[in-house]
């Protein structure tokens, strides 16, 4: 067995929070759900952090471009109203991002957002990068996340990593970025987490 395979073996314990997804919503229902934000381009780093160990479970991005979106590799969201298709959730509205923050913070994980202003045409460009991207395998949410941005026009220098946090770290020397922490304190069951938010959700 060669030493990559061992890296990524060992990796896997720690990037728990990374799954293969395998959702694909009918074209019909992303078109009837897109979301498009009055807000001012920008890409916004998701970092779930393990509240023990430090140490972090997944990575994702937010884009705001002609609409809102989340590249959300092998990640474990869902929600009815939510559509996805190869790792993209569409329909970002400020409510459903809430409910996707709420949905990752816990009882043992808390969520870093790392808001990164860009251009209209870097925007443009990282969106089309997330829906050419295709599905995303378990354990490769931060490499695919770093991946992605390193092709967006004037973040060339962002480094490849498997690490959630060290992605995180290198978001945090991009000028602009704006970062905050999100807490709660409820069941430390993800699932249980994604249930009540679909709820609520529907409820909506």
């Amino acid at each position: 067995m060669n030493t990559r395979i061992l890296c990524l073996l060992a990796l896997l314990p720690l990037l728990a929070g990374c799954v293969t997804g395998g959702h694909y919503s009918d074209d019909a229902v992303v078109e009837a759900a897109r979301y498009r934000s009055s807000e001012p381009p920008r890409m916004t780093l998701y970092t779930m952090i393990n509240n023990r160990s430090g140490k972090g479970a997944h990575s994702s991005l937010l884009i705001n471009a002609s609409e809102t979106v989340i590249f959300d590799p092998a990640g474990s969201f869902y929600a009815d109203v939510v559509p996805e298709q190869d790792d993209v959730l569409f329909g970002i509205s400020p409510q459903i991002e809430e409910a996707y923050k709420g949905a990752h913070a816990r009882e043992t994980f808390h969520v870093v957002r790392q808001h990164v202003p860009l251009t209209a045409e870097q925007a443009e460009t990282a969106y089309r990068l997330a829906l050419a991207n295709g599905p995303v395998a378990g354990a490769f949410c931060a490499n695919a996340t770093a991946r992605l941005v390193q092709q967006i026009p004037g973040f060339e220098g962002i480094r490849t990593t498997f690490y959630p946090v060290k992605l995180q770290e290198e978001f945090a020397k991009l000028e602009g970025v704006v970062t905050d922490k999100y807490y709660e304190y409820d069941s430390a069951d993800l699932q249980e987490g994604l249930r009540k938010g679909n709820e609520a959700l529907n409820a909506d």
